[in-house]
């Protein structure tokens, strides 16, 4: 898949801005610069150090484009481990596209999508597991989703696999070579330290099969459902949550008809926040429609926050409650509840010290707040409700957390093959059957890093960045 040709791409984003960075990549990319770029002090592109800047000019023919400063990477030492410039120039769209066909017409060619990651993968800069954590890295909204990209583009995760495969790589050799002397019956292998190995193997493929559950939420987000019935202040409670009037708020019951969702950031960990309209029986046909769409929300929702009516609450006691509480239990036996009870302020402190006493000898262990949406009491002590369902102890650790659903998919075969080596073993399986499963092993492994990989995987991965990464 490589190419020596050389490719160009706006580096930045695009529109225009206060500057902008056009970057070019390839065998000639400095000979290509050179040939439109006049330094102020007649300098010579290619015979500059690496690593240098120069101020100058963008000349088409007779015709001056802009002012820039090109930096100057030369191969190896450089982001794709080829000759790279980056010329740096204001940032109007005209100035860019100029500039860009400019570079077109002496040689060069767009850029596909990733194409200068993929060149640093090709070229040995990164291994596939750091470049696509590249990918995470950019899109990273919130401390927690850039903490675990960069420590997996530091090489983090791939030092870890890399390990094991290079491990199980050197006892893979142990056995084959018996295949070779399979007729004088002999062991290179030792077999205690090669099932010692195989619990090692075993144990850190869980932790990172593990990780993937909270991985996955922090990358994407923690979606939260806030449900009941109308009227009870949930879209008030939304406001109240993002400091801000982001739903309607009225007396009128039914009045939030759709789903409502916006999205906070509490201490690193993002949250999506799904206002949902009220449940209740109703003739209104778009209310329906918007009832149905919360069940369906629900069943996206990682944790379910159940608002109910402080004040009805007083009139009807808990049963109703209850009854709403076991539905929602029964649908969704494995998701977080965690009961509000709202308009806090309406309800005398020993009725709330009741509830709470009445609620806690629940069967479901249910955990239940008093709040007031309108006064913003309680919130901060449900954030950090939402908070204790998000295991951050490996985030605090700097513990390797999967994030990528490529890398589970490939964790959880190597775990299967492991598996399978392991019972050979114990069994007393023939070595070159258990070769068999070790070479599947290693495949796996190789398929997170790259040292296994094959153009349509490449094309899948790559096609996901944008065209100046």
């Amino acid at each position: 898949m490589l190419n020596n040709d050389s490719i160009v791409a706006l580096a930045t984003p695009s529109g225009a801005g206060a500057i902008a960075i056009i970057r070019v990549s390839g065998q000639d990319a400095i000979d290509i610069g050179n040939s439109v770029f006049k330094s102020i002090k007649n300098k010579d592109l290619t015979t500059q150090k690496t690593h240098t800047l120069h101020l100058g000019h963008i000349v088409d023919e007779n015709k001056t484009l802009d002012e820039v400063l090109v930096s100057i990477f030369k191969g190896p030492n450089s982001y794709t481990g080829e000759n790279t410039i980056e010329i740096s120039c204001h940032g109007s769209s005209y100035i860019q596209q100029q500039i860009i066909q400019l570079l077109l017409r002496k040689g060069c060619r767009m850029a596909d999508a990733g194409e200068f990651t993929l060149r640093a993968f090709l070229n040995g800069k990164l291994d596939l597991s750091q470049a696509e954590a590249v990918a995470d890295l950019i899109s990273s909204d919130n401390e927690a989703s850039h903490q675990i990209a960069m420590q997996q583009m530091r090489g983090g995760f791939s030092n870890e696999i890399a390990k094991l495969r290079e491990e199980l790589l050197n006892f893979a050799s142990l056995i084959e070579l018996e295949l070779d002397f399979a007729e004088e019956d002999v062991e290179f292998a030792d077999r205690t330290q090669f099932n010692e190995l195989l619990n090692r193997i075993e144990f850190v493929l869980k932790r990172l099969i593990d990780s993937f559950a909270v991985g996955n939420v922090i990358k994407n987000g923690i979606p939260v459902a806030i449900v009941g019935e109308p009227n009870v202040g949930k879209s008030t409670l939304l406001n109240a949550l993002l400091n801000e009037e982001r739903a309607i708020v009225s007396d009128i019951a039914g009045t939030t008809r759709d789903t409502i969702e916006d999205e906070l950031v509490i201490e690193g960990i993002g949250f999506r926040f799904i206002d949902t309209a009220g449940i209740r029986e109703t003739q209104d046909v778009v209310e329906s429609i918007g009832i149905k769409k919360t069940f369906e929300k629900i069943e996206q929702a990682q944790v379910v926050l159940l608002l109910v009516d402080g004040y009805k609450l007083l009139v009807d006691g808990l049963a109703p409650i209850k009854v709403e509480i076991e539905k929602l239990k029964n649908k969704y036996p494995l998701k977080p509840l965690v009961i509000i009870i709202n308009k806090k302020d309406s309800i005398p402190q020993e009725m709330i010290s009741q509830f709470q006493e009445e609620l806690a000898t629940n069967k479901q262990q249910l955990t239940t707040l008093f709040i007031s949406a309108k006064l913003n009491l309680g919130i901060d002590e449900l954030k950090n409700q939402l908070l204790s369902f998000v295991n951050t102890g490996a985030l605090r650790n700097n513990e390797t957390i999967v994030t990528n659903t490529r890398h589970y998919d490939s964790l959880l075969k190597a775990l299967d093959e492991i598996s399978k080596v392991k019972y050979g073993l114990e069994t007393g399986l023939s070595s070159d059957l258990m070769a068999i499963d070790i070479k599947e092993a290693l495949y796996h492994f190789g398929m997170i890093t790259g040292q296994v990989t094959n153009d349509e995987l490449l094309g899948n991965i790559f096609a996901n960045f944008c065209i100046g990464k």
